[in-house]
């Protein structure tokens, strides 16, 4: 299997190329991803705990899914395909916000992203892919808020730093509703 091609980026999410999605973490190139979140119609959050033998951040728990657009697919549609193939939920995305980032994980790699944040309410139940993820669970924000608070390490970086702010837009939606 020929490694899979991440979309270079520069600040502004301009393309400026491709690398192998290795090469592009142990350089520490800026890349494009996406990261999805899904609740459901009662307000759970939809969590995976990554598979076991990922190439990094192995184990811990993070937002429904997450992947890098392949070269000539927008982000919108990578959010869809990696929701069916990771988690076995279709539902309507909607692109939330960006933002960039760079972390240093295990095994010598970094996270460098432009990060494409999607927002979808399903009341499906998930179908975990296995090699993608160990396990789900729904949880309430506020259960979810105090358990990372309690065991931050449990959590991937990423997810860390963007579920407060996901949540003000699910609680802005919300009250738009109401």
């Amino acid at each position: 299997m020929t490694e899979q091609l991440v979309i270079l980026v520069d600040e502004n999410d301009n393309p400026l190329g491709v690398a192998g999605k290795m090469e592009a973490h142990k350089k520490a190139f800026l890349h494009r991803a996406v990261s999805v979140f899904i609740i459901n119609p009662e307000g759970k959050w939809i969590l995976q705990r990554r598979a076991l033998d990922k190439y990094h951040s192995k184990g811990l728990w993070t937002n429904t899914c997450c992947t890098h657009p392949h070269p000539g697919e927008s982000s919108i549609d990578a959010a869809h395909r990696r929701l069916r193939e990771e988690m076995g939920l279709e539902c309507d995305l909607k692109e939330l916000f960006s933002f960039t980032y760079i972390e240093k994980l295990d095994n010598e790699l970094t996270e460098h992203e432009f990060d494409h944040v999607f927002l979808g309410i399903t009341s499906m139940e998930p179908v975990i892919n296995t090699d993608e993820a160990e396990e789900w669970a729904a949880v309430s924000f506020a259960d979810l808020h105090n358990d990372i608070q309690k065991n931050p390490d449990d959590y991937t970086y990423w997810f860390k730093m963007i579920y407060e702010k996901v949540n003000s837009f699910i609680s802005e939606n919300k009250h738009k509703q109401e």
